[in-house]
């Protein structure tokens, strides 16, 4: 049985319709875009989650744990260098800039989870591990849910997150119409001392040229919602850039809530988890429309609130932390 980062089932899928209270003249143009948990709001609602995610008792990942990257279909070098040095990113921190926002500092707000559920001193370690390629869509440029997990399965699946990415010209069932990523947990190919064992995956759509305004918000013109004008990707890529932003969301996603049975809140079927819980808010000052109070390179004029591996930089979604009940960010 797999579990959606937002659901329980093969995806299980966030139905949560959200609405702009601040903006009620615009109700009927701005409903807000059905999500899978983990992805985006595009309309970019900023809630006030006041209360704790509640934990649901089971296990979260644990040790050192590798990410694999499945790329499916045309990605180009400099493309995939922008995600691996993100994920590189999460572990390491350039002593230059130990006093600035990381994507490592980011990513301890997920630690916080861990020191929640046990006496015992427990954490995770991310690193980058294996890249597998399927630049001849060995399964068509169409694909379901099983498909998904299917290309999952080819990464290691024993202290693994099997990260399936998929290329601009690839459609993906629900993917432009209620989601833009999803993450999941699905049966292993072999056993374990005699029992079945589930690996974590999570997949990723590049929305370039299906749906940047829904899915690479604010690197493009939103679709619903209040009108502000696009930001300057970082990465220069806004397809890759919006991939980033939606891998991170469900990074942690899989730390919290690996197989539906963490921390979230609400429904099952439709949880809010660590950064959905969070949506539309990227640093300080955000609002409906509104990123929040972003840094702005100098040189490019790209807008990003963490710093990366290599001269990387990124934006990363807010993360709700556990230790004062509140959307945590960088900047």
């Amino acid at each position: 049985m797999a579990f959606s980062s937002s659901s329980s089932s093969a995806q299980l899928i966030l139905s949560l319709f959200l609405v702009v209270s601040l903006f009620q003249v615009t109700l009927a143009s701005s409903r807000l875009f059905q999500v899978s948990l983990a992805t985006r709001k595009l309309s970019e609602l900023v809630q006030d989650q006041s209360q704790l995610l509640k934990y649901h008792n089971g296990p979260l990942l644990n040790g050192k744990i590798a990410i694999n990257l499945i790329w499916y279909g045309n990605f180009k070098p400099a493309q995939k260098a922008i995600v691996s040095d993100f994920i590189t990113s999460l572990s390491s921190s350039s002593p230059a800039q130990s006093n600035k926002p990381s994507v490592a500092t980011w990513w301890k707000t997920t630690e916080k989870y861990y020191h929640l559920t046990s006496k015992k001193k427990s954490s995770l370690s991310l690193a980058l591990g294996k890249q597998i390629s399927d630049e001849k869509y060995s399964l068509g440029k169409s694909l379901t849910n099983k498909q998904i997990v299917k290309l999952a399965s080819l990464g290691d699946q024993k202290n693994a997150i099997n990260v399936v990415l998929t290329s601009a010209d690839v459609a993906v069932d629900g993917f432009c119409m209620n989601r833009c990523g999803t993450h999941g947990a699905a049966s292993g190919s072999s056993h374990i001392r005699g029992k079945n064992y589930k690996f974590a995956y999570i997949w990723v759509g590049n929305s370039e040229t299906q749906c940047p305004g829904l899915c690479a918000w604010p690197f493009h013109q939103p679709l619903y919602g209040p009108q502000s004008p696009p930001l300057v990707a970082p990465n220069n890529d806004v397809g890759l850039d919006g991939m980033v932003i939606n891998l991170a969301s469900l990074l942690a996603g899989t730390a919290t809530n690996p197989f539906g049975n963490g921390y979230f809140q609400g429904p099952a079927e439709a949880p809010l988890e660590a950064a959905s819980a969070c949506p539309g808010v990227y640093a300080k000052g955000a609002y409906p429309g509104y990123a929040g109070d972003l840094l702005v390179d100098a040189t490019t004029g790209a807008s990003y609130n963490a710093n990366g591996a290599n001269g990387r930089k990124y934006l990363v979604p807010a993360l709700f932390d556990p230790s004062t009940s509140t959307c945590s960010t960088l900047v």
